[in-house]
């Protein structure tokens, strides 16, 4: 008898309002100590390749001091020579300052991955990450689009150029490009890290894209999908088609030039443009418009070193070297300033 009413004591005891709201703050102490353990993802990167890890960051480390020499350069002559006044020079311009950005919000945690085995990045960096990746990948694949129909207009309707292709109006194109792109960067990636993401943290890709973080959510994702498919068909599909579709009309113009030299130029002039778009576009459809399914993390890995790393690269290259224009405007730079 007296076991029970001390068992019963002790049922009031627990019940006592004091001891329910210790508990419970305790409880929430662990929540938010597994909170804040969790609050952070693991970039796994190539850890893979732990023997190559030296070799890599020296290979890429170049490229990438390449790559913003090129478009610093190419953004200095567009600026400085007279010559390279012209809205195609404008746009060229523009697209080599987004590259620089973009470039620098992936390569250099890049690099620096390569120098640890898992790197930590917060919940947040990874947000603005992808964030910015998204809206400056979007502004590159808008403006290559305009640049396709600053061409067209150039060489299909040569005499409306000068009014048609207005310095109000390229402003206005390049603010709707680059507002464009961060707000559906913006409306994508706050979707995606609104998922709960209880399980793995570890990203298997050497920084926060799409398809990875997507990957590690707990939760059913078809409706994000869908809005990385809606997002990618505005970002890369329509873009994409318009510049074929420039590039049908100007092909079938310059077929009709009488001057083998006019035709040499017209086709070198959008050759360079159409070496840019087409591996960007590729690789982007490649990793992005397909379902959860397909992905593949060793094979994304691959082709998103391509247009993060090599296609900028090339980019400066192609625009100098198959562009007279630009050459002229890097000799006189370099004569002017030669002792």
């Amino acid at each position: 008898m007296t076991w029970r009413i001390a068992g019963k004591t002790k049922q009031k005891q627990n019940r006592n309002p004091v001891t329910q709201f210790y508990k419970a703050a305790c409880r929430m102490n662990r929540l938010q100590k597994n909170h804040t353990l969790s609050s952070e993802f693991v970039i796994l990167g190539f850890g893979d390749l732990a023997e190559l890890q030296i070799f890599f960051f020296g290979l890429f480390l170049i490229m990438h001091l390449v790559t913003l020499a090129g478009h610093t350069t190419i953004v200095l002559l567009t600026l400085i020579d007279s010559c390279l006044q012209t809205p195609m020079y404008f746009f060229l311009r523009n697209l080599s300052t987004v590259e620089i950005c973009y470039t620098l919000v992936i390569v250099p945690n890049m690099l620096a991955n390569f120098l640890s085995r898992n790197q930590r990045m917060p919940f947040l960096g990874c947000a603005l990450q992808m964030h910015f990746f998204v809206a400056l990948g979007g502004a590159e694949c808008f403006l290559l689009a305009v640049m396709a129909y600053d061409r067209f207009v150039a060489i299909c309707k040569p005499l409306h150029y000068i009014l048609l292709i207005t310095r109000t109006l390229c402003l206005q194109m390049l603010a709707l490009a680059c507002i464009g792109s961060f707000a559906l960067s913006l409306t994508l990636t706050t979707l995606i890290f609104l998922l709960p993401f209880c399980q793995s943290h570890e990203i298997n890709h050497f920084f926060c894209d799409i398809p990875a973080v997507l990957f590690l959510a707990c939760s059913d994702t078809r409706a994000n999908e869908i809005a990385v498919f809606l997002v990618c068909t505005l970002i890369l599909l329509i873009p994409f088609l318009l510049i074929l579709l420039s590039y049908g009309f100007i092909i079938a113009a310059v077929l009709r030039i009488r001057s083998a030299a006019g035709r040499s130029k017209a086709f070198s002039t959008c050759a360079g443009h159409l070496l840019v778009s087409l591996p960007h576009y590729g690789c982007a459809v490649f990793i992005y418009i397909r379902p959860e399914s397909c992905y593949a993390p060793d094979q994304d890995k691959i082709v998103s070193l391509i247009y993060t790393n090599v296609t900028p690269m090339l980019y400066p290259m192609i625009y100098s070297l198959r562009n007279k224009e630009v050459k002229g405007a890097l000799g006189r730079l370099l004569h002017s300033h030669s002792p």
